[in-house]
């Protein structure tokens, strides 16, 4: 994967500062007031290691970035009756504990197509906004793509980044129609990427039957 980074805004009690999300689709890394964070999931970015930030500079709970809010828009594609097009996708995130407040708009075809204005993870608010759009719309984003699916034995999907991808593994995904057959296959998963990344190897999840895995069809069933 090929590392991508789009520019947004940072806000908390001490003002706002632009920075840096970069991605592979599965590491995040943001950068700001000088200072780096990473981490596998928007929750839980942590200073990189050797670069402790200054003391009161941020709000940290458990070494991770808390009481501060994210803005940023990323391309996202989608397609349309056959054809794949640009849309944006405009992030706002509100990372407070216990629980972060997500929102997400998709600016397509001179319309925009929102999640509730706080939900509580990617997947549920790309599931609201594919609800949303037109027939024959559909995202191209790991989310809904034929080869991801979350661990069977948890209902907490986390904020974002514990999709499991497949794509090392397609022709045994596609047979796989529950619980039981993902298991089987978890540890031939090729890693773990974030719900709104995309990659060359996207195909379309089925919307029914086998190939639908522990998490079912696309659309996920909203909370």
């Amino acid at each position: 994967m090929t590392d991508e980074s789009w520019a947004g805004w940072y806000r908390d009690r001490q003002g706002s500062e632009a920075f840096i999300l970069t991605t592979d689709g599965q590491q995040l890394r943001i950068r700001v007031r000088g200072v780096d964070f990473e981490g596998e999931s928007f929750d839980d970015l942590a200073p990189v290691a050797g670069m402790p930030p200054e003391s009161g500079m941020f709000a940290l709970a458990d070494g991770a970035l808390t009481d501060c809010v994210l803005e940023w828009d990323l391309p996202l594609p989608v397609v349309a009756d056959g054809t794949v097009h640009q849309a944006t996708l405009g992030c706002l995130l509100s990372l407070r504990r216990p629980e972060a407040d997500l929102h997400l708009e998709l600016h397509f075809g001179g319309a925009v197509y929102g999640s509730r204005r706080a939900e509580c993870d990617f997947a549920t608010a790309l599931a609201m906004i594919q609800r949303s759009l037109p027939p024959g719309v559909r995202l191209q984003s790991c989310i809904a793509c034929a080869f991801s699916d979350y661990f069977p034995a948890t209902t907490d999907r986390g904020l974002s980044g514990g999709l499991a991808c497949f794509r090392g593994a397609k022709d045994a995904y596609r047979g796989a129609a529950g619980e039981d057959d993902v298991l089987d296959l978890w540890d031939r998963r090729t890693g773990f990427v974030q719900e709104i990344w995309s990659c060359r190897e996207f195909e379309a999840r089925p919307a029914e039957g086998a190939g639908t895995g522990h998490r079912g069809a696309f659309p996920l069933e909203l909370a």
